[in-house]
């Protein structure tokens, strides 16, 4: 690989993980609105099955990233965005503690009461995200290479949506739990939640499928590599 490549590729690394580091950030501090997926407006245990938090919309991006980055730059690449990722979201958590504790002006827009009703949980959905996300995106990595190695860098599409499909419901059942647990979310929502979300995060792994080939392809085409070849 010629310098010029290398630094090309040394620049996309850096914004893939700038669009994971974001993707996951801001999950967090949007969680707590919640909405219905219209489309499938269906109930389970008199729970709506499609009601989902905004959080969960950029979640997925971060999963589809790893894995393209898993594919590209290797596992240790990967797992260094997820560290990279767990340290930009505690501290965040830091700014809005620091923000929440500033009292607000006279003269400001926004009072203490809607500040802290908008990001005063938000800590608490940090901590629980995180411990959460830390399980599921390293056993998300370690299953893909797993199943890449399997298939000799074969079958794409095995290990893109495997891997995702266990990690995404060891992170959904986990964050809802520590969320309940913490009182940030009631009981009774728990298996409606848990389920919906891990549906919509399925059917979205299953949806970026397509999405991953093309990069993947692009990706081997500029840079020259061959099926289980990885940039050093």
């Amino acid at each position: 690989m010629t310098p010029k490549d290398r630094t090309l590729a040394e620049t996309i690394y850096l914004f893939l993980a700038a669009l994971f580091i974001t993707s996951l950030v801001v999950s967090n501090l949007i969680f707590q609105k919640f909405f219905v997926w219209q489309p499938l407006d269906l109930s389970f245990f008199g729970v709506s099955l499609f009601e989902l938090s905004v959080g969960i919309l950029p979640y997925p991006i971060t999963f589809l990233i790893t894995d393209l980055i898993s594919e590209i730059y290797g596992r240790k690449k990967a797992n260094q965005v997820v560290v990279a990722g767990i340290f930009a979201s505690f501290f965040s958590m830091g700014i809005l503690l620091l923000g929440d504790a500033a009292p607000a002006s006279v003269n400001s827009p926004i009072d203490d009461a809607t500040f802290k009703k908008v990001f005063s949980l938000s800590p608490l959905a940090v901590l629980a995200s995180m411990l959460a996300y830390l399980f599921a995106q390293f056993i998300d990595i370690r299953l893909y290479h797993f199943w890449k190695q399997l298939t000799q860098g074969r079958m794409l599409w095995l290990r893109n949506n495997f891997s995702t499909f266990s990690s995404q419901f060891i992170d959904t059942f986990t964050v809802i739990l520590l969320l309940c647990m913490f009182k940030v979310l009631p009981w009774d929502l728990f298996w409606g939640l848990v389920l919906s979300s891990f549906l919509f995060k399925v059917l979205v792994a299953a949806i970026d499928t397509p999405f991953l080939y093309l990069a993947v392809g692009l990706f081997r085409k500029r840079f020259g590599l061959a099926i289980n070849e990885e940039i050093s």
